[in-house]
């Protein structure tokens, strides 16, 4: 019997009984070892087991204590329902909410449950000021050069190495760098589009996009998604004969959590190749999964460089430092052309200590960490949720990500909630922020990267008590 099958079929066992009743929230699962003995199998065998079942919040872990049957398991909260967007391209951008949420961006005293990034509690900003110091010394004239245009050669060499996880075997050759990944969705959108053009989103989307597309002329045609699964392809398939572009965040989309299936991500590659509709992936947050592998990307099935692949270290490394690339396939030209004329070259000195940082393995460990506090955080989140919001209330399930998306009742609007909670120093998405049409004003994105503190369960606690009020 082959170790993946062994591996999936003792899970799926205990999987089974968790979700049968026979083990109960709070049970005690046998230790790694005595996996291990039972069935005769190896460690690594054995803690993939584990490592299945967190990713499913089947189990949780606490240390020096071993595994456990999730609280989870004992909260019934349903899914959001499936976007309903109408099919009509729409330019109806919420600005005055948008600015009104991000105005109070970098203010000392407010919790942040509405800005997308992890705090800085959850970075390693000791090592990365000392890889600093370390490439100004490393680097010719102390970084006051300009880079080749296609960016830091040791950074693309190391991203290209790391694309071998979700089956991108990419070369140093493939890839350009930005200023961070809106800086690498901006090249692909002016490289690709035209005022005029119609561009296919998921709905909800990330706030940034929609107003990326605006601003640049586009028409925004938002499409039906899945809470878990990501945007509905027939769906898409009906709406080809509309649109130029696609923009999609197929792994732990913001604001949803979704993660489409692998074989979604295959057919929708093959079906907008066919039609020569370029793909711009967006994969800022593919390397915060919660389970045992990093899913693959819709790059990953690309076969004639039709996929522009965007990414960058914003969510998991350093917002700050605005590091970001591209893989743009058969466009790389125009992206390079573009590259010259808006910014030249990237920051050679963080560049470089990021690409230090990669080598020396120094990341890995630091996104071993990160996913860890991210899925501990999303179970309190939930189970604070279940706790204090109102009855009715519905939330999403992502397997990574920084984002949870909540579904209240119609008769709650989140742009009042969030008059409401400012006032306490609190700050939230309202859903509308997500959509460029009359839709999700019940709805709402929090972020989990904060570290979980008690201050953080009583201001997400607050939260639910003015939901309640409303």
């Amino acid at each position: 019997m082959s170790k993946e099958f062994i591996y999936t079929e003792i899970a799926d066992g205990i999987a089974s009984q968790i979700r049968n009743g026979v083990l109960k929230p709070g049970d005690k699962l046998p230790s790694v070892r005595m996996m291990c003995q039972e069935h005769r199998v190896s460690m690594n065998t054995a803690k993939r087991v584990f490592l299945e079942l967190e990713s499913q919040s089947l189990v949780e872990s606490k240390p020096q204590s071993g595994y456990f049957v999730s609280r989870l398991m004992s909260v019934k909260l349903p899914l959001p329902e499936v976007s309903r967007p109408s099919l009509m391209a729409n330019n109806d951008e919420p600005d005055e909410l948008i600015s009104r949420v991000y105005e109070n961006m970098g203010k000392k005293g407010i919790t942040f449950f509405s800005i997308g990034i992890p705090s800085g509690d959850l970075l390693p900003q000791a090592k990365l000021k000392k890889e600093i110091i370390q490439a100004t010394r490393e680097l010719k004239d102390g970084g006051t050069e300009y880079e080749e245009l296609h960016g830091n050669l040791k950074l693309r060499r190391m991203i290209a190495v790391r694309s071998l996880q979700w089956g991108g075997n990419l070369n140093e050759n493939d890839l350009v760098t930005t200023n961070g990944g809106m800086n690498a969705l901006s090249f692909c959108l002016m490289a690709l589009g035209k005022p005029g053009d119609t561009i296919a989103i998921e709905s909800p989307c990330y706030p940034g996009i929609l107003q990326l597309a605006n601003g640049l002329g586009l028409n925004v045609l938002e499409l039906p998604t899945h809470p878990t699964t990501g945007i509905e392809i027939e769906a898409l398939r009906k709406v080809i004969p509309q649109i130029n572009l696609c923009l999609l965040i197929p792994n732990f989309n913001s604001p949803l959590g979704s993660c489409m299936p692998d074989d979604h991500k295959k057919e929708i590659v093959q079906l907008l190749s066919e039609h020569h509709i370029p793909l711009i992936e967006d994969d800022v947050y593919g390397d915060l999964y919660f389970g045992s592998s990093r899913p693959k990307c819709c790059k990953s099935f690309d076969e004639d460089g039709n996929v522009l692949y965007c990414s960058s270290i914003s969510k998991t490394l350093a917002p700050g430092y605005r590091v970001g690339w591209i893989a743009p396939g058969k466009y790389k030209k125009k992206i390079m052309k573009l590259k010259l004329l808006h910014s030249t070259s990237s920051i050679s000195i963080v560049n470089e200590a990021v690409a230090n940082f990669l080598k020396s393995g120094r990341y890995e460990k630091h996104l071993q960490q990160m996913r860890r506090a991210l899925q501990n955080n999303y179970q309190n989140y939930v189970q604070t949720i279940a706790d204090y919001f109102p009855e009715g209330t519905k939330i999403s399930r992502p397997q990574g990500g920084l984002s949870l998306w909540i579904e209240f009742d119609k008769k709650i609007r989140t742009t009042e909630l969030y008059d409401l909670a400012i006032k306490q120093n609190i700050s939230i998405a309202p859903g509308r922020m997500f959509t460029l049409q009359d839709q999700f004003e019940n709805c709402m994105r929090l972020c989990i990267g904060l570290p979980w503190t008690e201050e953080t369960r009583l201001c997400l606690q607050q939260v639910g008590n003015l939901a309640k009020k409303l």
